[in-house]
């Protein structure tokens, strides 16, 4: 028997605008203003979810797909989640929130210094998600780098912002008898020269009483042994059966036992998004419109993953398999992964069918599916692959919010997986009170 598992949203379009392209949009919400983000958390609080992650990307891609990731608002705009994290945490009281930051794109000092900040002022609900592009090195004068010697960069980089989160030791004193603040001699006054950055300490901010949680996503081998070595949180893209949860978990947990850490260390959260319908037979109604997808359709999903990828797929052959060399050095592994599958010699016709097609969650062939039959899919998860909780992912938005959980959550805390109440503390308690 599965018990509670740990839940959170993953704010897909990052700070764009929300519900562009669907109806929604009519709700005339202004994506802008933090109205809108204030009330779609509000919800996910009042949902039991542990956090919500923002994706964010910097750069608007390479100039052969600008067109294509505007056109429909799949890349860009996208405004700062960092700086809309204030305004979450003022509209809610228990969940944590993540937005995601360029690990070679922000210096170790500054990012240091804001996540403090934004640490204390929050109560410690504030995490960071840790990403490793390189296709935005352009825009700040950085050489751009291979898939791999990114992931050494940010480790590199959150090693110093660790060290930096640490820099006071016991210097802070705080006697109020004499006015006593601090000791400076306690203080790391270091020098950090490595291989990517270059950095003196102490950090100009009080010390922390627990570190932000990191979560890292990435599911190339390189990406893996990152998350096991450093991350608090591993955003997790893999086949959602319960061997294929078993054997990614395993590769994560090997990875932070080769670190000396523990499962206890951190949580593997899988990310879906289900399209929760009212009974069986309106699951298998949507299933079979999506069997045959139109030439729109095609380009829909084309645009998509060309967003997705920074690599014009309208210009290629749909009746060809797609040429190597097609995707850059800046294309992340799963990306492609989760492109071509195990069929890389495929006509592109195909694998966009195959992307453009909806599946029964009840046969595990995809995520359509009543509240009950994820709940059924949830609870499989936690009893068969000790699951240890899903990442749900969409628009923040209060009308796709509310469709996608309104009649899930109460079927998730009737069957004892989803938490009714928060515990004292922060994101960390959140994630690791159970």
């Amino acid at each position: 028997m599965a018990g509670l598992q740990h839940f959170g949203y993953f704010f897909s379009r990052g700070f764009g605008p929300q519900a562009w392209g669907r109806s929604d949009w009519d709700w005339g919400h202004d994506w802008t203003k933090p109205d809108l983000y204030q009330q779609s958390v509000r919800a996910l609080e009042q949902a039991g979810m542990d956090l919500v992650i923002a994706e964010d990307a910097i750069s608007l891609g390479n100039p052969s797909t600008l067109d294509l990731r505007i056109r429909q608002a799949y890349g860009g705009p996208k405004h700062d989640p960092l700086l809309l994290a204030p305004y979450l945490f003022a509209a809610t009281s228990h969940i944590g929130i993540a937005p995601t930051v360029n690990a070679g794109f922000t210096p170790p000092y500054l990012a240091a210094r804001q996540f403090a900040t934004l640490a204390h002022l929050s109560g410690d609900r504030f995490g960071v998600n840790v990403v490793t592009d390189t296709g935005s090195a352009r825009h700040a004068g950085l050489a751009p780098l291979p898939h791999d010697a990114a992931y050494d960069r940010a480790e590199e980089w959150l090693q110093l912002v660790r060290r930096l989160w640490h820099s006071w030791g016991s210097g802070y004193v705080g006697d109020r008898s004499d006015w006593h603040f601090a000791d400076g001699d306690a203080l790391d006054a270091f020098h950090h020269e490595g291989v990517y950055f270059t950095a003196d300490g102490p950090l100009n901010a009080l010390p922390l009483d627990s570190d932000p949680i990191v979560v890292s996503p990435g599911g190339s081998g390189r990406g893996l042994g990152f998350a096991g070595t450093h991350s608090d949180v591993q955003l997790a893209l893999a086949p959602l059966s319960a061997a294929a949860v078993r054997d990614y978990r395993a590769r994560v947990l090997s990875a932070a036992a080769d670190a000396g850490r523990t499962a206890d260390a951190l949580r593997i959260l899988f990310v879906l998004k289900p399209e929760i319908v009212s009974s069986a037979a309106e699951a298998d109604r949507v299933v079979d419109a999506s069997r045959h997808p139109s030439d729109d359709d095609l380009r829909t999903a084309a645009i998509a993953w060309s967003s997705d990828s920074e690599t014009d797929l309208l210009a290629l052959d749909l009746d060809a398999p797609i040429p190597a060399g097609t995707f850059g050095d800046h294309v992340s592994a799963g990306t492609i992964r989760g492109l071509v599958g195990d069929t890389p010699d495929a006509p592109l016709r195909t694998l966009l069918e195959r992307k453009a097609r909806k599946g029964r969650v009840s046969s595990r062939e995809g995520f359509v599916g009543t509240a009950d039959e994820f709940a059924d899919f949830i609870e499989e998860l936690g009893a068969d692959a000790d699951n240890d909780g899903i990442i749900f992912s969409g628009d923040l938005h209060p009308a796709q919010v509310y469709r996608m959980l309104g009649d899930l959550v109460p079927v998730l805390r009737r069957r004892g997986l989803l938490r009714r109440e928060y515990g004292a503390g922060g994101i960390r308690q959140n994630l690791f009170d159970f």
